[in-house]
């Protein structure tokens, strides 16, 4: 995939007045992958809210929640010229479905539906369709001290290990992360191994795995920390043993972590903070798996409440909701750092980038 000359970018956005949003729908453009730079090939329209995308395991077919509704949608990608092509929708039997992911046998999806507190399993047809929900988990737990952003239980994502065996979710209303497998005989979700509880008050909202599989990171959206954990393959046991802020300590206002991702050389990780309209980067040590501060790169715009690393680890493009902008950062390997390319792509209220390579 990095040595391909030109990828696809598929650009999820809200829609809606009620989240005083100016997206469209689902922007696809073709990225130069030695430049960094965007040409816009389509926009897939009349969709509400397709706030987070997510690609099957053979990149034939896209899938997007509709956020703060109770449905996901199905697409079929044209590898060559990238463009989309509607297939089905299906209940969540949830509200705002936030997140969502295919397993590695490309036979099921699993949502996140933050509102009603549910995991939602849903099959997949070998065209790519969507089945109905056929299995459905509330999450339970004490919430939070938030009295706000904690009332319930409100799974924020799912996510496989590397393995494909264990399926993480991190809860912001109960300060926990959960561990989840499918019983693919039975079409259920099982709770694998024990939740990993966070800070009291912390929030977590997103976790991204080291590529060795030995560490994974997780970002907590109401404290602003980052908290570095040891994954055990075998159980699925998720362990912390380090707490930072993603904030530098000169600041002192208000501020919500959003996004993690960890370099696909495992070097760095990269966090990004709303308020303190950043990106964190953080060394990691290959043996410990400790993260240091190298420093913080402002993104370039306001709210990045998403970001992501292209297919080679060359460039981080911030997603910049309330400014409408992704803006594109060369990485510095040895270092980390972000430089700004001066390359910016308008679009309304993004918040989601999901990358596949042309064929």
């Amino acid at each position: 995939m990095s040595q391909a000359s030109s990828y696809f970018a598929y650009v999820g956005s809200r829609t809606t007045k009620e989240r005083n949003a100016r997206g469209l729908g689902i922007n696809v453009y073709r990225v130069d992958a030695k430049t960094g730079r965007w040409t816009h090939v389509q926009l897939v329209k009349d969709l509400i809210n397709p706030s987070f995308l997510a690609f099957d395991r053979s990149g034939g077919f896209l899938y997007s929640v509709h956020g703060d509704l109770s449905d996901i949608s199905s697409f079929m990608r044209d590898g060559k010229t990238g463009e989309l092509k509607p297939l089905n929708r299906q209940s969540t039997e949830g509200k705002n479905p936030v997140h969502l992911a295919v397993d590695p046998t490309n036979t099921f999806m699993v949502v996140s539906n933050h509102i009603t507190s549910t995991l939602a399993l849903l099959p997949l047809r070998p065209d790519g369709a969507l089945e109905p929900v056929c299995d459905l988990v509330k999450l339970e737990g004490k919430i939070g001290p938030h009295r706000v952003e904690q009332p319930f239980a409100k799974p924020h994502q799912a996510v496989f290990d590397p393995s494909g065996r264990y399926i993480l979710v991190p809860d912001k209303g109960l300060d926990r992360v959960f561990c989840y497998a499918i019983d693919a005989s039975r079409k259920k979700l099982v709770q694998a191994a024990p939740p990993a509880e966070m800070r009291e008050g912390a929030g977590p909202r997103h976790i991204a795995f080291h590529p060795g599989g030995a560490f994974a990171y997780v970002i907590n959206e109401l404290d602003s920390t980052l908290v570095a954990c040891r994954f055990d393959a075998a159980t699925g046991a998720l362990a912390p043993f380090q707490l930072v802020s993603s904030l530098p300590d000169t600041f002192t206002g208000n501020s919500r972590a959003a996004e993690i991702e960890v370099s696909p050389d495992g070097r760095f990780v990269y966090a990004s903070n709303r308020g303190f309209d950043s990106i964190g980067v953080y060394a990691i040590d290959a043996k410990t798996g400790r993260v240091t501060p190298v420093g913080w790169q402002p993104s370039g715009g306001k709210t990045p409440r998403f970001f992501a690393l292209d297919p080679a680890g060359n460039f981080l493009f911030a997603a910049n909701e309330d400014s409408d902008a992704i803006v594109s950062f060369a990485i510095d390997k040895q270092r980390g750092l972000l430089k700004p390319t001066g390359e910016t792509v308008a679009t309304g209220s993004p918040v989601c980038i999901v990358f596949k390579p042309a064929v």
